[in-house]
């Protein structure tokens, strides 16, 4: 009796690469990059800013004045302001698109990478499992720990662990070099 089996053919047609601009995350960038590359893949960069920490974020891009304005406009369109709106010139867009090419400058791979940026304000967690679920990705790609760093966080980042935990997507999670 033979139990010979095939392998299912994996292929990385699209890829969430998620990062919360930190060094963590800048590391796990090139591993979503030439995956992206060897696959021909789409590969979204998704940032999300913490609801929990918007007024801090906030704090330089708008007037107090525009920040009352935005507590009562519909909360898509105060995303779409805060998006655009700008912080030394950058928007924060631009701010991630700078991140990922700044991650890149030092590859020897020339050939061409195409992705799209994409931010979002609310609970990271929460946000990228519904990006992963209802976008079409076949791999999200997560640094292994972030921006915060407490003691149950030593082994893997809790964005991570709550992600890996739940995501129905196959998630590579990477380690910073030691």
């Amino acid at each position: 009796m033979s139990t010979e089996k095939t392998l299912p053919k994996i292929e990385y047609k699209r890829i969430l690469y998620t990062t919360d601009l930190s060094e963590s995350g800048r590391h796990a960038f090139p591993y979503a990059a030439s995956i992206a590359r060897r696959f021909d893949s789409e590969l979204t960069v998704f940032h999300v800013v913490e609801t929990r920490d918007f007024e801090k974020y906030l704090v330089g891009y708008i007037s107090e004045d525009l920040w009352k304005d935005l507590k009562t406009e519909d909360l898509e369109e105060a995303r779409r302001i805060l998006i655009s709106r700008k912080r030394d010139d950058v928007e924060i867009k631009d701010s991630v698109q700078q991140f990922c090419e700044e991650s890149l400058s030092g590859q020897s791979d020339t050939s061409v990478l195409s992705y799209h940026v994409v931010v979002e304000m609310g609970e990271p967690v929460e946000k990228i499992l519904n990006e992963a679920h209802s976008g079409g990705y076949d791999l999200v790609v997560i640094s292994k720990r972030g921006q915060r760093s407490s003691v149950k966080d030593a082994i893997m980042g809790d964005t991570a662990r709550r992600v890996v935990r739940r995501c129905n997507v196959p998630v590579m999670v990477v380690q910073l070099p030691e």
